[in-house]
């Protein structure tokens, strides 16, 4: 059952985020952002709030909380970071919803005018981030939930759910494709429990799909860009230019 709409912690939310100044970090997908982020204290882990990992794959077996939880959660956490006057934040770079949730509109209009930072790796760390978290993680998270037979069948499933999803954006050759590298993954696994192949599908999904589209979408904030790097130089570049620890 969701949670009854606090007005105090809704009240809240507006006030604290007029006193917080995001740095968002961006960068493609599979990067390794949330990774980063577990690394900082002064940070809002949205992907943590809202219960999923922001794409088409990004559902947990769970449901998301309800709209009104999540701004209440949202609120809390300011409220903690505030409190620590932790003033000076870090986001991951979104769009205006994570899953079926949206941002609150207060909160997005501040994080889009806010400095961005790209983090950057290169293409095998991101595929090997990526497996981890929707093979090796999302499988064990299904399997521990509804059993060993079950959760695999289900994690299964929504796999090939999630590609089918983007059959129109990836077009019919690329889809089949797709397609074709997940099922012969799965059989593989089946057959001899190795889950290496999984990487081929992975590799493409991120190079034909999801590639594409960040180019497109970050090439509109190139104005708000204030520095690039892989994970040690932003976290350097953070400590130093805004005492982000």
């Amino acid at each position: 059952m969701a949670t009854k709409p606090c007005r105090f912690l809704i009240d809240e939310l507006e006030t604290s985020t007029q006193h917080i100044n995001p740095v968002m970090l961006g960068g493609r997908t599979g990067i390794g952002k949330t990774l980063l982020l577990q690394e900082l204290k002064q940070q809002l882990d949205l992907e943590g709030i809202y219960h999923h990992r922001g794409s088409v794959f990004g559902k947990h077996v769970t449901p998301q909380p309800s709209q009104i939880d999540i701004e209440n959660t949202l609120s809390i956490e300011l409220l903690k970071l505030l409190d620590k006057e932790h003033s000076q934040i870090v986001l991951e770079d979104e769009g205006t919803n994570i899953g079926s949730r949206l941002i609150p509109d207060v909160l997005f209009q501040k994080m889009k005018q806010s400095p961005l930072i790209l983090l950057e790796a290169g293409a095998a760390e991101r595929v090997d981030i990526t497996f981890q978290e929707y093979i090796i993680e999302s499988l064990a998270e299904h399997q521990q939930h509804l059993g060993e037979e079950s959760g695999f069948k289900s994690w299964c499933e929504q796999l090939q759910l999630s590609i089918d999803k983007i059959q129109r954006r990836l077009g019919g050759v690329r889809y089949k494709e797709l397609k074709t590298l997940l099922t012969d993954a799965i059989q593989q696994q089946i057959n001899s429990g190795d889950t290496e192949h999984h990487k081929q599908w992975i590799k493409t999904l991120l190079v034909d799909y999801y590639d594409p589209m960040y180019d497109f979408q970050t090439g509109k904030k190139l104005d708000r860009v204030v520095f690039k790097g892989e994970k040690e130089d932003v976290l350097s570049y953070l400590k130093q230019h805004y005492q982000i620890i």
